[in-house]
């Protein structure tokens, strides 16, 4: 593109920040204005400042002035008011000429945020009075205040307020802008603009108000602007953006429509030279921390609360103690980070000083003996090698960074303890943006041209996943080229085509904003010193504008308050077991419990953290880990990457005879993982022992390795080399190990991190293997709240052994509770009993006693609480089924008669009357004869329990189909995404939710679902299906289904074709047997054994196994001379053979 030599540069300018409604990117501006020859570029998002930061540097780092500015709403009278009628809000853009403008534009748009905002964040000319120092001021688009006045005819108040503008800013700081798309109303404005500078002097300026960067891509922001508000491009009535002229247009271009304006595009240039901004960058400037009066300043507070730890954790302080704390804090306090160590501790501290349970660690912060001594950490880094330079290296300064796990439910008392203790106004969450990734923009983009949901989805399915062949990363322009059906699509034409055109210019831009979930900033001052501010409305939570990535730079500290359910489950089963042993201790347990690694090694590993999926189980139960250093390396081996070394592993534990090591001197390393690298800090220590590197130094190379840096590598392989041969190796020998290291680098797993979490996983495991019954209440408490969750692990308890008995008004808790080795269902997870309500019961109960009958319970309660809601849904949960021989049916009949009842005898009694005749009460209080009525028959209970619960508790309601279930379907509804779109399949279930429609044609068809035991489908049955069985389709009725699943749509459907009444149900006898193995290598002796297993279980169904591999997955049908038998009982043994990760039969 040509440069030019005319005089004007883009100011009013919107980007993806603009959040769907700014079809451009930062850095594309940029470079249009390099090849434009702009000096200075403008960026003005409306009502924020998410992007400015990203822009200040994106043009400095191009050789561009960057003009900061925002497109703010101002409001008609204060920001506070709600205006119902009339102008809601005025635009204005605003431009920071120097940091103290920056800083009062952050207070501004914070404002919005957080005083101002109703429908946009608004700012009033209060605000405005008093934060206009350092900005520059214009008067924005139609939206703008004196535009709308000139288009309503109103000249006078159009120049009243441009004077009164002029005024706030001051003379030469506010300007009238110009703009001309070909909308009849921007013709009065410009004679309007003219008019008052003419009669005032405010200078003029010329801009496009740009959303996208070429005239072609005006279609793409009209549909962003669909995508944002949910409308379909046919919408008439739909907020349309007609005009195409809203682009980045060249200088000549701009001169074509404003050349007669005399300054108006020179002024561009003009405003811009008054600004020069450098957003300030100070790093991260810690809060100061008040100690204690008898230390002199935060170094020595530090030492002391170190030296004071360590006396307390370890009973002999040895010369290798000693000198790991000095070293550490020779560091730490050489880098000025006691600050950081002492805001973390404190809250830490404190959490643990008011019973919050707080995890032993996370991440490289585990490393460090200083962490362990002040307990901000909870594993002993001496006891299992872990190194402080993966924490902090002092050969490359950056901040530490300590990530916190703290109990799920108290998370949040921990982050208001920071917020008292340094300020609402210094501490706020920190900010995210959703983007606009490949499968999410083609089914925006679809949508809104009203492509079927059906081919939208099949084309979303289309798009591969992970990298292409040649490595580059999958989006819309790189699907079209390696997938020929999406090229198909493409080549339709018409919507299609669009759709995929469109979805390659959109693809990535900022969809919405969020808030990140654990991440937290605080400031030495109020945060918008450092940082622009931003308010979500539903929540009411306070962020920065700025991402991760960029605050801290800014001058903020970040700290992450993770909430981890399993250390609430672990306090909660310390509080169970409590109960009955009151000196149980999770924290203190023995760390080489038989019965533990026993279940472990037996695979038994469901619900235990880290340890509980069925790929784990399996390498549990072929390793047998009998340690803690067994399950911190599987742990670590246990991903994408290292996973393809865990036979080795496994076989050097078994076989030490098979142990090689790459050098003699590498043995001691080494060993403990049988001759594998697992860890990061290994290779850390290969690094020092052969190449002679500092801890420091090794890992710089280890990061290097991981990224991928060749430059980097390459420069420290010639220093690793020239280490190995002083010490004595030879070159050869040298670059061999180097080049060894580097696949390692980037497979290792940070061993902190894994000793930490192993930790944790193995205090679950104890607990489940030495208290069942409490570990699984604890694990159905923390899982209350998710119906799915639950009834997973019910039936996973069940199967363990556990008794689980239904609510019981004596002995349930409000939340699962152990009794005698049972475990109660808790009141709360009854539906509609409220918090409150079950309070108030378990207080009466422990204050006076068991309930006697259904009407002491009515007598002893609060009836204001305990409303009859809760009675209702108490009685159908049977929660007084022990205490009242009426069965429930009866109960309910008579519960109001019964509360009558006994309202009357507390009004009596309130009197004194029932007082005055002793014993005799019925003289006055007629005796209570409930009317009986049948008992609800199984059915309905089940039912019951399902609306109460949010599951069948007592049963099934298929319990007497489960013989027909097991012979003759080959498909169950928890999975029906892994059918076959070409296979017939049998279903057999419970019918529910029908609805009969109509066809174009005029024939009835029906839509349902079905449920089974383990998930749902909806069905369809088209005319002729349902014309031929329509009268055996009842509600509630079971019934099997012949058909296809339809896997069009998100969610898979069932397409039948026949319909069957259980009794008539064929057994499928030859049906497929499907083995999904784990991912990884077999040794040949592993798939000997188990084709012998296979031929012991004979039978008619053939058998398919899933390999994965790493590109795609492979199906194998085994040879015809293997059929296995396909009874439950088979399936069961198959799911549990050690390489097998999943099974199902078709």
């Amino acid at each position: 593109m040509r440069r030019s030599s005319l005089e004007f540069v883009h100011l009013h300018n919107h980007s993806d920040y603009s959040l769907l409604d700014g079809a451009a990117r930062i850095p594309k501006y940029v470079e249009m204005a390099q090849e434009m020859g702009m000096k200075h570029l403008g960026l003005t998002d409306h009502g924020n400042l998410f992007g400015a930061l990203r822009f200040e540097q994106a043009c400095h780092a191009g050789g561009i002035n960057p003009v900061v500015g925002c497109e703010v709403y101002v409001s008609p009278s204060t920001r506070q008011e709600k205006q119902t009628s009339g102008y809601k809000n005025f635009h204005m853009v605003l431009f920071c000429k120097n940091e103290t403008g920056y800083r009062n534009l952050m207070i501004l748009v914070s404002k919005g945020y957080t005083e101002g905002f109703y429908y946009k964040p608004r700012i009033d000319d209060d605000l405005l009075r008093q934060h206009h120092e350092g900005l520059i001021a214009s008067t924005a688009c139609m939206g703008g205040e004196i535009p709308r006045y000139l288009i309503a005819g109103d000249y006078e108040k159009a120049r009243d307020k441009a004077l009164v503008y002029n005024d706030i800013f001051g003379e030469g700081n506010f300007y009238l802008e110009v703009m001309d798309h070909g909308i009849p109303e921007e013709k009065i404005v410009i004679e309007g603009i003219k008019k008052i500078h003419a009669e005032t002097g405010i200078p003029i300026i010329a801009t496009n108000d740009i959303h996208y960067l070429k005239k072609e891509h005006a279609r793409a922001q009209d549909i962003l602007v669909c995508i944002g508000t949910g409308k379909k491009m046919d919408d008439e009535k739909r907020f349309k953006m007609d005009k195409t002229e809203m682009y980045f247009k060249t200088p000549e271009q701009m001169y074509e429509l404003f050349g007669d304006i005399p300054g108006a595009l020179e002024n561009t240039v003009r405003l811009a030279e008054k600004c020069d901004l450098v957003i300030p960058q100070p790093g991260p400037i810690l809060p100061e921390y008040v100690i204690p009066e008898e230390f002199e300043n935060a170094q020595e507070y530090l030492k002391f609360l170190t030296w004071e730890g360590i006396k307390e954790r370890y009973d002999e302080i040895t010369d290798e103690i000693k000198e790991r704390v000095e070293f550490e804090l020779k560091i730490l306090l050489g880098m000025k980070f006691e600050g950081y160590f002492l805001i973390v501790w404190d809250f830490i501290h404190w959490a643990r000083v008011h019973d919050i349970p707080v995890g032993p660690g996370r991440g490289s912060g585990a490393g460090s003996i200083v962490a362990y001594a002040m307990k901000i950490t909870d594993i002993d880094p001496l006891k299992y090698d872990l190194l402080f330079e993966r924490f902090l290296n002092p050969e490359r300064v950056s901040m530490p960074d300590f990530d916190i796990d703290f109990c799920f439910e108290r998370r949040g008392e921990v982050i208001e303890y920071v917020n008292r203790k340094y300020g609402h106004d210094q501490v706020g969450g920190i900010c995210t943006f959703g983007t606009l990734k490949t499968k999410a923009v083609l089914k925006d983009v679809a949508r809104v041209l009203d492509i079927p949901f059906a081919e939208s989805n099949a084309i979303t399915k289309l798009i591969p996943e992970g990298k292409a062949p040649d490595g580059r990363k999958i989006n819309t322009e790189v699907a079209l080229e390696i997938e020929p059906k999406l090229r198909e699509f493409y080549d339709r034409g018409g919507a299609y085509k669009e759709l995929f055109d469109t979805a390659q210019v959109l693809e990535g831009m900022n969809r919405h904003i969020s808030t990140h979930a654990c991440g937290k900033v605080i400031g030495n001052s109020i945060l918008t010193d450092y940082v622009p501010l931003y308010k979500d409305q539903k929540t009411g939570e306070i962020t920065t504008e700025f991402t991760m990535d960029i605050i801290e730079p800014c001058g903020l500290v970040k700290m992450d308050f993770l909430g981890l359910k399993t250390l609430t489950l672990l306090k909660n089963v310390e509080r169970l077991v409590q109960k009955i042993n009151p000196e149980f201790n999770v924290d203190s347990i023995p760390e080489d419990d038989e019965a533990t690694f026993k279940m472990l090694s037996d695979g038994k590993s469901t619900a235990v953290f880290q340890f509980e999926s069925s790929g784990m189980q399996d390498i549990l139960r072929r390793a047998k880990p009998n340690n803690i250093e067994d399950l911190i390396a599987l742990n670590a081996l246990y991903r994408p990457g290292p996973m393809q070394f865990i036979p080795q592993y496994i076989e050097g534990k078994k076989n030490p005879r098979s142990i090689t090591f790459p050098d003699p001197t590498l043995e001691e390393l080494l060993t403990p993982t049988y001759g594998v690298i697992v860890y990061q800090e290994q290779v850390m220590k290969v690094a020092q022992i052969i190449g002679g590197f500092s801890l420091g130094k090794a890992d710089i190379l280890r990061r290097a390795m991981g990224k991928k840096k060749i430059k980097d590598m390459e420069k420290m392989k010639v220093e690793f080399i020239a280490g190995a041969k002083e010490i004595g190796h030879s070159e050869k020998h040298a670059s061999g190990i180097f080049d060894m290291l580097e696949p390692f680098a980037g497979y290792g797993f940070n061993k902190s991190h894994a000793a930490a979490y192993s930790v944790v996983a193995y205090k679950t495991a104890y607990c489940k293997a030495n208290h069942p019954a409490e570990f699984w209440a604890a694990n159905l408490t923390n899982e209350i709240n998710d119906t799915s969750k639950m009834t997973e692990y019910m039936e996973s308890a069940r199967d363990e052994g556990i008794v689980i008995e239904a609510p019981d008004i004596n002995f349930s808790d409000k939340y699962f509770s152990v009794v005698d080795g049972k475990v109660f269902y808790g009141l709360i997870g009854i539906k509609g009993m409220g918090s409150a309500a079950v309070d108030v019961i378990i207080r009466e109960r422990e204050a006076n006693g068991h309930y006697k009958s259904f009407l002491d319970f009515l007598e002893r309660v609060d009836l204001r609480s305990v409303n009859k809601k809760v009675l209702e849904v108490s009685i159908q949960s049977g929660l007084f089924d022990k205490i009242d021989f009426t069965n429930r049916a009866t109960l309910l009949h008579n519960m109001e008669r019964m509360i009558d009842h006994v309202n009357s005898i507390k009004e009596q009694s309130q009197f004194g009357q029932v007082s005055l005749f002793g014993d005799n009460q019925d003289e006055i209080t007629p005796q209570l004869i409930l009317e009986e009525v049948p008992d609800w028959d199984s059915k309905d209970i089940l039912q019951i329990e399902k609306d109460n619960l949010g599951f069948y508790f007592s049963g099934h309601p298929l319990d007497e189909y489960r013989s027909y279930w097991n012979k003759c379907t080959n498909l169950k509804l928890d999975q029906p995404g892994r059918a076959s779109p070409d296979k017939e399949y049998t279903i057999l279930g419970m019918l529910k939710s029908i609805r009969t429609t109509m066809t174009k044609r005029g024939a009835k068809m029906a839509f349902a679902s079905v449920e089974d035991f383990n998930g749902s489908i909806d069905l369809v049955l088209f005319s002729k299906p349902f014309e031929q069985y329509g009268p055996l389709l009842l509600e509630d009725r079971v019934l099997g289904f012949t058909g296809q699943v339809d896997l069009s749509r998100s969610e898979p459907s069932f397409k039948v074709k026949e319909v069957f009444i259980p009794e008539e149900m064929r057994e499928i006898q030859n049906s497929e047997i499907h083995i999904e193995l784990d991912e990884r290598d077999f040794m040949k002796d592993e798939l000997v054994d188990f084709r012998a297993f296979l031929q012991d279980r004979n039978g008619q169904s053939s058998v398919f196994l899933h390999l994965k591999r790493p590109q795609n997955k492979v199906v194998v049908k085994v040879s015809g001379q293997i059929t296995i038998a396909a009874n439950p009982a088979v399936l069961q043994e198959i799911s549990q053979y050690p390489i097998v990760s999943n099974v199902w039969k078709e």
